[in-house]
């Protein structure tokens, strides 16, 4: 048996176990921190095909656009209300000079994309471009600005192109380039990954400069930016530390995160395919995914020691399974399947997530089309959503409700002599007073029930959606797009005033009791 922590208030929802079977007791008076909507933010960066053959297309492809933006892509990221989408990268950020991406597409320089693919890049989807898509989106934009190749000035310039409503130079540059207003746009990074493809820092080097950066990185009228520090990769902790000694709380809304999710746990050979693997990797792999609960608790922990008020958010940027790409596609662009397996990662990351709500304030999935844990994919003409797209689906309910913290003990998933807990969840309450609960159980061989007495108010009817496969390896193809798709669920029910659900194996639930 293993115990799943999970932060605040224990009793609020607990659980013992019986063989395959959960009891738990569900109190919504407890129900008091807000899961914010950024945690189901995204990650477009100039990669492979994200933005160029992805969002941005050639102006000869049959289908709809605006402009050269795709509207089928849009739709689709519309009907999850995308809450924020962060460009242009990721490593592309430190060597992207926005000045480049403005003005006649035509007249805009190119370069060379030397993170990823040695491709080159026309700029011709740019500043303008990206917040257009972002309108489109109804989403707020998250720029990530340049400290690796940039400087002050420009990283300063382009704040201000962005978000003044004065006249100066920049300001009536941004006029002749057909924007009149300000975009206001908040949401600011301060480098990206800076330990590593960001300037290869040490953390009290970044800590200084971050604090250059982001003094004269102003504040204009009706768009204080909320600033975001390059944080740390993973296990990094004194990267944590130092940050969090060092940049005074005014200075810092939010530092970061990076962790992917590898099945083999291995950077420097092959990480494992996206379709092609057999249960030991797929349980080495939901083991390594569940880190993500133990890094989230030590850098909080850490964040605490500095923070006790908690105003600064940690921001998990860059999340997500990262395999091998797939046959014959270029190494350099990331372009991965998509699987059940996958779906499960979401769900169990986005719960985790969930119930660490009092200091996960934002969260980024890499990347949202064609460029790892994807949630479209394109081909020519054709789209498809992937498992994972659902998965954000049907969690939808949780944005700005309140959470329901909870712990509980829950049934092993065992492969050979190696354990992992079966069930995760997380539970909230909205503003309507519905109860939300979405529980995953990547136990690849057994159906798990639960039982829930649910405290506090009364509830009269239970509607569910199931999302599962018969194989953790199963996809969804341009030949057959729905093969993993939700369906109802028609495995809860109240009885006697508690909450039964049987959750099957290998699957993401999501309850809603009314």
């Amino acid at each position: 048996m293993k115990k799943f922590f999970l932060p605040l208030l224990a009793a609020a929802f607990s659980f013992h176990v019986n063989a395959q079977e959960i009891t738990a007791a569900l109190n919504t008076d407890e129900a008091r921190t807000v899961i914010s909507k950024h945690i189901y933010g995204h990650f477009a960066e100039h990669l492979g095909r994200c933005i160029y053959d992805g969002f941005w297309v050639d102006e000869n492809l049959d289908v709809k656009k605006q402009g050269r933006i795709r509207l089928d892509v849009v739709e689709a990221l519309k009907k999850i209300r995308v809450p924020n989408l962060r460009w242009p990268g990721g490593c592309f950020a430190d060597e992207y000079h926005w000045r480049d991406g403005i003005g006649k597409p035509s007249e805009r320089p190119r370069m060379v994309n030397t993170n990823w693919g040695g491709v080159s890049e026309d700029n011709s989807f740019g500043t303008h471009e990206f917040l257009e898509l972002c309108e489109l989106l109804n989403t707020e934009p998250y720029v990530a600005g340049n400290v690796g190749s940039g400087t002050v000035e420009e990283m300063a310039k382009w704040v201000e192109y962005l978000n003044s409503p004065a006249q100066s130079t920049m300001t009536e540059l941004r006029k002749e380039n057909g924007r009149d207003k300000p975009w206001k746009v908040t949401y600011w990074g301060v480098g990206n990954e800076s330990w590593g493809c960001g300037g290869n820092m040490t953390p009290a080097y970044y800590a200084d400069l971050y604090k250059r950066y982001a003094t004269y990185a102003r504040n204009y009228p009706g768009a204080p930016l909320k600033k975001i520090a390059s944080g740390a990769n993973a296990d990094d902790y004194n990267w944590t530390e130092t940050l969090m000694k060092n940049i005074p709380r005014n200075q810092m809304w939010g530092v970061t995160l990076h962790y992917y999710t590898l099945p083999t746990g291995n950077w420097s050979g092959s990480k494992g395919s996206a379709t092609q693997f057999d249960e030991k990797e797929y349980f080495n792999t939901m083991k390594n995914c569940l880190h993500m609960e133990e890094l989230v608790q030590k850098h909080s922990a850490i964040m605490d020691k500095y923070d006790k008020e908690k105003r600064v958010a940690l921001v998990v940027d860059e999340w997500g399974i990262w395999t091998d790409v797939e046959p014959g596609t270029n190494p350099g662009f990331l372009y991965q399947q998509n699987s059940m397996r996958d779906a499960l990662i979401a769900g169990t990351t986005l719960n985790i997530f969930n119930n660490h709500a009092d200091r996960v304030k934002m969260a980024n999935l890499a990347q949202t089309v064609n460029v790892l844990q994807s949630i479209v994919l394109t081909k020519g003409k054709e789209m498809l959503l992937t498992p994972t797209y659902y998965v954000f689906e049907m969690y939808m309910n949780h944005m700005d409700a309140r959470l329901i913290p909870f712990a509980f003990t829950t049934p092993d998933y065992v492969n050979g002599d190696r354990t992992i807990p079966a069930v995760n969840a997380s539970a909230s309450l909205d503003s309507n007073g519905k109860l939300h609960i979405t529980f995953v159980n990547i136990d690849a061989g057994k159906d798990i029930t639960v039982k829930a007495s649910v405290n506090g108010k009364k509830y009269k009817t239970v509607n569910g959606r199931i999302l599962t496969s018969k194989s953790f390896t199963d996809i969804n193809t341009f030949e057959n797009k729905t093969k993993v798709v939700p369906a109802a669920f028609k495995g809860a029910k109240i009885e006697k005033e508690s909450l039964v659900v049987k959750l099957p194996r290998l699957s993401v639930v999501s309850i809603t009791l009314e």
